[in-house]
């Protein structure tokens, strides 16, 4: 946890000093009405709002500083209720929907709210959060949290969270990740750059998630390169499995600049040399990077990654030296199609290295398909061909089916568009679908012609 800018620190307490000397915190004093307390809470949260937006994405590391800060009962537990949320997903689980470790910053939070004055107003907006809190901390750590808790009205409260259909590991998983959509739109991310390699082993994961979350946005990463070019020097770390992973995505999703560059070859290497496995392990982290449905890999990640790395006669530079004729000719140039077949062709099919290949052809399709206008349709004819090509080079049926996918999207599209079917856009579509998609194997004629099928609307009944 990094200490709070004193600028951010400063505009907190104008904020606080706002609170305390509004007519309306004196009105609610006097009277304790709901209401009154709904009006404060609109008038200050959006101006506490608007500067941990400001903090989260210039200095993410000094969120949680940020977060304690409001802590303090001067700001009468506005804005606790979003920071609790924050806090319950910041906490790393595991495959079983329960926290790797006790989430002490959820404590602090949840023990703030309960010892406020305005316990009775904050308590009803979080309840959600407080049962999922629960359900993914231990029984040990709840019961540890019960027994500082004086106040037997809010025992009560917390106590009639708990339910034992929680204990289900089905059930803590629905439930969890229908919480967790409701904050997909908010910045609350945060973490900690591992020390030594007993801090990496604790961190890592959440440092994966943090980095991949910052490169994922148009964020302001200026305030972690500084971490980052520690992290990368750090030669305390390179022996560590989940060091490369990171080191990866550092390469290929951050813009490193100036000394960086230099400095993350030169670990790079290292890390390289000391690694006899990595080989293997470079193109099996890189697989499931494009595996992960929470990371939208882009064509340039590579590109970006492989200006940074050292060639030699290895797996990984014959990798890279791929990806530099595909980048920077383009997958339709024939050169590209040249270099992908001789390079599947030194490898077995399902061998990482292919499967990397796949990936990264299907991103540069899904970004072309996803950038298609109905009224581009000629576009797609012709680009089916460089599609049919690839597909005869990988001969790989997931390949083939994720083609296929995205191709009905569209077609579909088109046909929501072109209604007329005397029109001549939806003859040339139906005619294109009628002879391609049989040839590809993507659908049969009975398929096809349930495609183009005249749905007839059922008359109601009178």
């Amino acid at each position: 946890m990094q200490e709070l800018d004193k600028n951010y620190l400063t505009e907190l307490q104008n904020i606080s000093g706002g609170i305390q000397n509004s007519d309306l915190l004196a009105q609610y004093l006097d009277t304790e009405e709901e209401e009154v307390y709904k009006a404060l809470t609109e008038e200050f949260e959006p101006r506490i709002h608007e500067l941990y937006l400001k903090v989260a994405n210039n200095n993410p590391l000094q969120i949680e500083s940020f977060e304690n800060e409001l802590l303090n009962p001067e700001f009468e537990g506005l804005y606790l209720p979003k920071v609790l949320g924050y806090s319950v997903l910041r906490g790393e689980i595991n495959d079983q929907y329960k926290y790797i470790k006790p989430q002490n910053h959820f404590k602090d939070v949840l023990m703030a709210i309960c010892n406020s004055a305005n316990f009775d107003l904050i308590k009803l907006r979080i309840g959600q959060t407080v049962q999922v809190g629960f359900f993914l901390s231990s029984d040990i750590w709840i019961t540890n949290f019960m027994d500082q808790v004086t106040n037997k009205k809010v025992l009560n409260f917390l106590e009639s969270l708990m339910s034992d259909r929680f204990r289900v590991e089905k059930n803590r998983e629905l439930a969890y990740n229908k919480y967790k959509i409701q904050f997909n739109s908010f910045n609350y991310q945060s973490a900690e750059f591992p020390a030594n390699p007993a801090e990496l082993k604790s961190k890592a994961k959440s440092l994966k998630s943090f980095l991949i979350h910052r490169a994922g946005d148009d964020y302001n990463n200026d305030a972690l390169m500084g971490h980052i070019g520690r992290f990368i020097n750090n030669s305390s770390l390179y022996a560590e499995d989940s060091y490369l992973e990171l080191l990866m995505i550092i390469g290929m999703m951050f813009d490193l600049k100036g000394d960086l560059r230099g400095n993350y070859t030169k670990a790079f290497d290292e890390v390289r040399a000391k690694n006899k496995g990595i080989q293997q392990d470079f193109f099996t982290i890189l697989v499931d990077l494009h595996a992960d449905e929470n990371i939208k890999m882009h064509p340039e990640y590579d590109n970006h990654l492989s200006k940074l790395v050292t060639r030699n006669k290895d797996e990984i530079s014959k990798y890279f030296d791929l990806m530099d004729v595909i980048h920077g000719k383009g997958y339709i140039h024939q050169d590209s199609i040249d270099a992908t077949q001789k390079y599947v062709d030194q490898h077995e099919g399902l061998s990482p290295q292919n499967k990397c290949v796949r990936e990264t052809i299907l991103t540069y399709f899904e970004k072309f398909m996803n950038n298609l206008e109905p009224s581009d349709y000629p576009e797609y004819f012709e680009i089916n061909k460089t599609f049919v090509l690839y597909m005869n080079i990988f001969y790989n049926q997931r390949f083939n089916q994720a083609v296929k996918d995205m191709s009905l999207r569209y077609i579909k599209k088109l046909l929501k568009t072109y209604t007329d079917k005397r029109g001549r856009d939806y003859q040339d579509i139906k005619k294109f679908v009628t002879a391609t998609f049989l040839d590809m194997n993507f659908m049969n004629e009975k398929e096809i012609a349930e495609l183009f099928k005249t749905r007839r609307v059922k008359k109601v009944s009178k």
